[in-house]
């Protein structure tokens, strides 16, 4: 019988598993697979705190259901029919610019009204199909923010682009690679020469499939729906883990993988003990990994460390509504950096999903850092709240104290695919080469989505199996 270890515990380990274990039930291959995590309970960043009449969620809130990988594993596990879509109040974001919230246009009439961008930011977006905008270069890992001012502009760089970045990546637009963040993008301007032509195009195709019959993407786009469950996310990581009761172990700390006789390799962990496995799969961030591995291979360590994290601050406020003035019919919004505010935006959580407050609650659940603002991270509790008081007042005019609060800090949140991130994925695939049954998995390579941590797990558990 093959032994698998799994180091990390977050859900990109658990999800690994999980999958590991079914996919070998199901081709009859035996195997006996262990998972360590460091932590005294599984889950890694997915934690869905309950206090107070309130609900939340000190990383993750949910997934897109635009995507399969999820919503698949949850039905295998079981558990789909305890998810909860958030309602229509999502679908409607906003920016702060100028002083004011502007809600993001949904189309040409709402663009053109929309006070968000100038006339003159809306005239050089309406260049953006023309040949008077530069191909993209050859050859280039292109940043966001060069691709943005190439494209569209630097006013839609600075009101669009960078808050987007900053609002999933919590990243630098000119440090962020246009290929590793948004591959689809990059793609969509190679096949159509343009963005607005391709969203034409694309939009010709669907109406074509639609007449023919053919099954197309829901009205959702390819955004999809911010989905979770009633219970919050950790739901899903809970019930990986019971599941995998027996094959998850806790509060273990992983000092070392090398490789003993034979090829087997060796997981040393904190106090002493050593297992043997023929295969280890990584599941752990790209910067513990680096230093678990640095005996056995300090090459691939070195291209890990090249990997870096951006901290993130998470600050939930609660509020009875009647101290809230104004409409919370929305997902929340973003501040672009030039606003010159200590937090990157506002999640209104209990307007997406209604029961994370109680009755005649708000939950609202503010993030402050970013790879922008690093040193946030280290603000005391009262600064923190005292910042972000100040940035609501200024944006949402709300001027009472929160009845509730929780801060949660992230020195080392979410990796960031900065400009070359390609060419180290490259180099370590070529190093992987030289340690057979060695993979790593996990959000810090080609996505830090709960979508594409699934689909990394399965591609993992895939790996795994071939080489049995």
């Amino acid at each position: 019988m093959k032994n698998i270890i799994i180091i990390g515990g977050g859900i990109s380990g658990l999800a690994t598993a999980w999958l590991l274990r079914a996919k070998a039930q199901a081709s009859g291959k035996e195997l006996e697979i262990t998972l360590l995590e460091k932590e005294e309970r599984p889950g890694g960043k997915i934690r869905s705190i309950k206090a107070d009449g309130y609900t939340c969620e000190w990383g993750p809130n949910g997934f897109l259901d635009s995507k399969p990988q999820t919503l698949d594993l949850c039905r295998a596990l079981g558990v789909d029919g305890n998810l909860h879509r958030s309602n229509d109040n999502a679908r409607k974001r906003f920016i702060y610019s100028g002083g004011e919230l502007h809600q993001l246009p949904d189309g040409g009439p709402t663009f053109l009204t929309s006070r968000l961008i100038s006339w003159p930011g809306k005239l050089r977006l309406a260049l953006e199909p023309t040949p008077f905008i530069a191909s993209a270069p050859v050859g280039v890992d292109e940043t966001l923010a060069d691709f943005g001012r190439r494209r569209l502009g630097g006013e839609a760089l600075d009101k669009l682009i960078a808050p987007m970045v900053s609002g999933i990546f919590a990243g630098d637009p000119e440090t962020m690679s246009l290929e590793s963040c948004f591959p689809r993008i990059a793609e969509l301007e190679r096949e159509y020469g343009g963005l607005i032509r391709a969203m034409i195009m694309l939009s010709k195709k669907k109406k074509k499939d639609i007449a023919d019959g053919k099954v197309v993407s829901s009205a959702a786009g390819p955004g999809g729906v911010l989905t979770s469950f009633r219970e919050g996310i950790q739901y899903l990581s809970d019930a990986l883990a019971t599941s995998l009761d027996g094959v998850v172990q806790t509060g273990i700390t992983v000092t070392s993988v090398q490789r003993g006789a034979g090829g087997v390799y060796q997981v040393t962990s904190s106090d002493g003990a050593c297992l043997e496995a023929d295969q280890v799969i990584m599941a752990s961030p790209a910067f513990a990994a680096a230093e678990m591995l640095a005996t056995l291979d300090n090459d691939i360590s070195a291209v890990l460390r090249q990997i870096p994290y951006a901290s993130m601050t998470v600050v939930c406020f609660g509020y009875r509504r009647e101290q809230i003035k104004r409409s919370l019919d929305g997902f929340g919004y973003l501040i672009p950096k030039k606003e010159g505010r200590s937090t990157l935006g506002t999640l209104w959580d209990s307007s997406m999903f209604e029961n994370r407050a109680a009755e005649n609650n708000v939950l609202l659940r503010s993030m402050m850092g970013g790879a922008c603002f690093p040193e946030y991270v280290n603000l005391s509790d009262d600064e923190v709240v005292a910042r972000v008081r100040q940035d609501l007042q200024m944006t949402m005019g709300i001027d009472v104290a929160p009845e509730f609060v929780r801060i949660f800090r992230h020195p080392q949140a979410i990796p960031q695919y900065t400009v070359g991130h390609g060419e180290r994925l490259q180099k370590l695939a070529y190093l992987l080469k030289s340690h057979q049954g060695l993979i790593l998995t996990g959000n810090s390579y080609r996505g830090i989505g709960l979508n594409d941590c699934v689909a990394a797990a399965e591609q993992a558990a895939d790996e795994a199996l071939a080489k049995i």
